[in-house]
């Protein structure tokens, strides 16, 4: 009758003592790496919030208190508040970094090249504006404030109905739509569960840390994920999305990329022509960082992941 005791056995009876030790170890590494992961997802958490700590309220107020020093020459504006540089020093050159599109009134523009409207609404807003820092670049206006905000605003005008901006190329126009690049950037985000924008930002972020020459600019960031994340079927998070997103630039900053705004140019003129040294130089900088995140993640090391964002991120 009953003297056995033990025969039910568990989960660990009839296995030998190397499958026991293999199984206790499988189990302490799958408890590490829940460990690692929401560390992970803490730490990038924290860059994300730094990356959307600008103060949106008071870039709309100084915006509109902007476009006022320009006048009647405005004709509309649109703002992008999506925009301006996440990280300190983040190179910013086009579209999606600027704050606000201005749409100066076409009679206004004539035949005035970008170079020379862009120093003319310069000289307006430092004349209103005694205390700010008003800078005239290639492609647009930046305003810095004392408290260290800084506003860039591009100039654009309509040339038989079709918006037109600086062009990378020449001190010229060329058209634009700026809808079709929000639709799309929105429609990708959709796909990915909301997780393309945090994941732009936090990659924006990284390549702000980068020394200046090596830097893409933003618009061309956002241009590559649109791309880079097309029937994107890996897991929907900041983590999984990062070293992709790398991984995929690598490639595609291979060859000019056309944007989503129906742009006459390529967002990346830069770089130079397909397979550049520019072009091969920044693929072999974009590679080496999808491979620092990969070997972080596998040495579920945090220090390796926060040293990508940079010492003062």
């Amino acid at each position: 009758m009953g003297g056995s005791g033990g025969g039910g056995g568990g989960p660990f009876s009839g296995r030998s003592p190397e499958a026991l030790a293999k199984r206790v170890r499988d189990v302490v590494e799958e408890g590490a790496v829940k460990a690692f992961d929401s560390e992970l997802n803490e730490l990038l958490g924290e860059k994300l919030t730094a990356a959307n700590k600008r103060d949106v309220a008071k870039v709309a107020e100084r915006l509109e208190e902007l476009k006022a020093d320009l006048g009647d020459e405005l004709e509309s504006s649109i703002d992008i508040l999506f925009g301006g540089s996440v990280a300190k020093h983040t190179y910013v050159d086009g579209l999606s970094d600027i704050d606000s599109l201005l749409v100066l009134d076409e009679t206004f523009v004539g035949a005035m090249p970008p170079s020379d409207l862009i120093n003319v609404m310069a000289d307006q807003i430092a004349a209103a504006n005694e205390s700010l820092g008003v800078s005239a670049g290639k492609l647009a206006v930046t305003v810095e404030y004392p408290d260290g905000m800084q506003i860039q605003l591009l100039p654009s005008t309509r040339v038989d109905g079709q918006l037109r901006v600086p062009s990378f190329l020449k001190d010229g126009w060329s058209g634009i739509a700026p809808e079709k690049f929000q639709k799309a950037l929105t429609d990708r985000n959709e796909e990915c569960g909301g997780k393309l924008v945090p994941t732009i930002k936090l990659a924006k972020a990284v390549i702000g840390a980068l020394p200046e020459p090596q830097r893409l600019s933003g618009y061309h960031v956002e241009s590559i994920a649109i791309s880079a994340f097309k029937g994107y079927d890996g897991p929907k998070t900041t983590a999984a999305m990062l070293p992709v997103f790398f991984e995929k630039a690598r490639d595609l900053v291979m060859n000019p990329i056309r944007d989503s705004t129906g742009q006459s140019v390529h967002v990346d003129t830069y770089l130079g022509e397909a397979n550049s040294a520019d072009r091969v130089a920044t693929g072999h900088v974009l590679g080496r960082i999808a491979k620092r995140m990969r070997n972080a993640s596998a040495h579920q090391s945090a220090d390796q992941w926060e040293a990508l964002f940079g010492d003062d991120n």
